[in-house]
């Protein structure tokens, strides 16, 4: 019988007073990061690379929300998050979840740390 570990991490930090947690586990196929500052997954985005792009250069990603309220903040906050793990990860899909109080910039760039502190790709 074989086991597959599934890599998980997670972080635990205030972001500009507000309990902010992150948890990230690597799959085979993607990586699924949950952002939480309410204690629950939250609305759910899909960051995948566009395939439609021969160029690497010019590689785009888009933004999708499976679960939640599709508001064009989430897309922004999104592509900001999981841009780089997605890059990172040798341009795996990334799957989401986030449920923030504060999604300034000031505070998505700590979040990004968060992330980055996580690293399990």
């Amino acid at each position: 019988m074989s086991e597959t570990a599934i890599k998980s991490k997670q972080a635990h930090k205030d972001v500009n007073g507000i309990s902010t947690e992150v948890v990230c586990t690597e799959f085979s196929n993607y990586i699924f990061i949950v952002l939480t500052q309410y204690g629950k997954i939250g609305t759910l985005i899909s960051v995948t690379p566009d395939s439609r792009s021969n160029d690497i250069s010019t590689l785009t990603f888009s933004t999708r929300v499976l679960l939640g309220k599709d508001e064009p903040m989430t897309h922004v906050c999104a592509r900001n998050l999981a841009l780089f793990v997605s890059q990172e990860a040798g341009n795996r899909p990334v799957l989401l979840g986030l449920a923030l109080k504060d999604s300034s910039l000031d505070a998505v760039k700590q979040m990004k740390e968060m992330i980055r502190s996580c690293q399990v790709w």
